[in-house]
């Protein structure tokens, strides 16, 4: 496939078609000469021995001239090439908590969705930046790898909800250690590590966790999800319709509140901030 690096110089050719009265003009104008030099008497006698079938070849290299001169000042290009060239963005791993209190909905319209609109709104931002979701609840999973296919991106983040994990819990250490192993050890770019949660962990290990990531350059960014005051947990029946809302062993409803300490604590021993 042919393109031109300069489109503008074709118009050019739009003038060509103007050259075919002015040759006819200039014919006339040239048997008019002839026709002053040698009088009526030589007139058609040296019209006989003219070949004009030469004047019409020459002026027809001529159009094909000018053409070809129009086309090479627009400079054609084909084919492909091959460039290297720097990355100048970073390496951010989300990791996104996808545990049921993550359906309280003290956030409108609930924590989990209003994750995935901010997440949605951040890779709309991105320039040249590679970007990897995990999401965990009682294990943490990688939802894709480091990639600055966006729309790729946004596909698998719609598939996302509650049921990604099916065990439950909310191993934010399991995520932050799988976060740290999705990084390339060869990549020079800058690393970060968001974490997007209420903060109800209840497994440890975060303070090593971060701690490995820290010591390899990574910082970890905290994004609490909820409100101090907490919400209750939504339960859906079969027909994923909602029946109530969850209840502890006593049979008292359950409410999950944002944990902001521990998302703090994440952040501060990250090199990181809270949000």
């Amino acid at each position: 496939m042919i393109k031109f690096a300069d489109p503008e110089m074709l118009y050019l050719l739009l003038v060509l078609p103007a050259l075919i009265p002015l040759f006819f003009v200039y014919m006339v104008l040239k048997k008019r000469a002839i026709l002053r030099l040698t009088g009526n008497k030589y007139f058609t006698y040296l019209l006989d021995k003219k070949s004009f079938a030469k004047e019409w070849l020459k002026f027809s290299l001529f159009f094909i001239a000018i053409a070809l001169m129009i086309f090479s000042l627009a400079r054609p290009q084909t084919g492909t090439r091959l460039e290297e060239i720097k990355q100048t963005g970073i390496d951010l791993v989300i990791a996104l908590d996808v545990s049921k209190s993550m359906l309280a909905e003290d956030v409108r319209p609930n924590r989990l969705r209003k994750a995935k609109n901010d997440i949605t709104s951040l890779i709309r931002k991105l320039q040249g930046d590679r970007l990897a979701l995990i999401i965990f609840a009682g294990e943490a999973f990688v939802q894709f790898p480091l990639t600055s296919d966006y729309s790729a991106a946004g596909l698998f983040l719609n598939a996302v909800n509650e049921n990604s994990i099916p065990q439950q819990g909310t191993q934010i250490a399991e995520a932050i250690n799988l976060a740290t192993k999705s990084f390339s050890s060869e990549s020079n770019t800058q690393k970060a590590i968001i974490i997007i949660s209420d903060g109800e962990d209840h497994e440890g290990a975060i303070s090593e966790a971060v701690k490995t990531a820290t010591e390899q350059g990574i910082k970890c960014f905290t994004v609490g999800m909820g409100t101090k005051n907490g919400g209750n947990i939504p339960e859906a029946g079969p027909a994923g319709i909602q029946i109530g809302f969850k209840r502890d062993g006593e049979g008292d409803i359950v409410t999950t509140k944002l944990d902001e300490d521990i998302l703090k604590k994440i952040a501060s021993e990250g090199n990181g901030k809270y949000f």
